[in-house]
């Protein structure tokens, strides 16, 4: 018989780990002192721990691995777990990569916080707009530009046809629990239109404005310079954002207008 030292320093799991997968029923010792508890192995019992180690190790949970060794592990299903793992591992790499993204821009940010461009900050009231759009729900995670994007062309494709239709950009950002609604579309003054929503944002009496020029990778630097002016101004936000596209043909974005609109109140 091997104690239980033993036998986790052969499988290079913890006792702790052995303790638990005994209370599951996944791999019981061979033997349990009736007074002290002591836990004690077969050493025939090590093959059923390298199969388990090996399992959790490709990431199946342990329902997995206690169905896997219940059923025997024939190499079909095995191939089939191990597809159906690699869809959720494929799943996991691309939040982890867009994570990744969010945190380097975030850092970023912090390295040019003392350093960040001034932009032109003013503050104005904004006249209601009505707009032609499609509104879409942005999951927190979710790159924007995927969305906000296809909105924008879904709308074209609707109205794009009538002269001027698209001259007026804009799009209103509002933050949810479960992530950013966007409303994306364009200055509309016709009639309803399959395809798209005729949304009517409201007159603001104080916003905040600055202008970002230039690409939109770098946009959150020039919302954080707006940000900063509105708490030093002694306002705060009272609703969605909106930006509206002054300019925004070329496909490189570098000569790209775009105003940040924030509506505020006094604290």
């Amino acid at each position: 018989m091997l104690s239980i030292g033993a036998f986790a320093q052969i499988g290079q799991v913890t006792h702790r780990m052995l303790r638990h997968w005994d209370t599951t029923g996944l791999l019981v010792p061979a033997h349990v002192d009736e007074r002290s508890g002591y836990r004690s192995y077969d050493p025939s019992q090590l093959e059923r721990l390298h199969r388990i180690v090996a399992l959790r190790q490709l990431g199946f949970g342990l329902e997995d691995v206690a169905s896997i060794l219940k059923q025997g592990v024939d190499a079909d299903r095995i191939a089939l777990l191990l597809r159906e793992r690699r869809v959720e591992v494929e799943h996991e790499h691309r939040i982890a990569a867009a994570r990744l993204v969010d945190v380097e821009r975030r850092l970023h940010l912090i390295e040019r916080e003392k350093h960040m461009r001034e932009i032109e900050i003013v503050q104005k009231s904004l006249p209601a707009v009505r707009l032609a759009a499609r509104r879409r729900l942005v999951a927190d995670g979710a790159e924007m530009a995927d969305v906000v994007g296809p909105a924008f062309d879904a709308v074209a494709a609707v109205i794009g046809a009538q002269k001027g239709a698209l001259d007026t950009p804009i799009a209103q950002y509002a933050a949810r629990e479960d992530g950013t609604e966007v409303i994306a579309g364009y200055l509309y003054s016709g009639g309803e239109r399959d395809g798209v929503e005729i949304v009517d944002l409201p007159a603001v009496e104080v916003a905040v404005c600055g202008i970002h020029l230039g690409s939109m990778d770098r946009i959150a630097e020039s919302w954080q310079s707006v940000h900063a002016r509105i708490l030093e101004g002694g306002f705060v936000p009272s609703g969605p954002c909106r930006e509206l596209y002054v300019r925004a043909e070329s496909d490189h974005q570098s000569d790209w207008v775009t105003e940040l609109q924030q509506p505020v109140v006094a604290v």
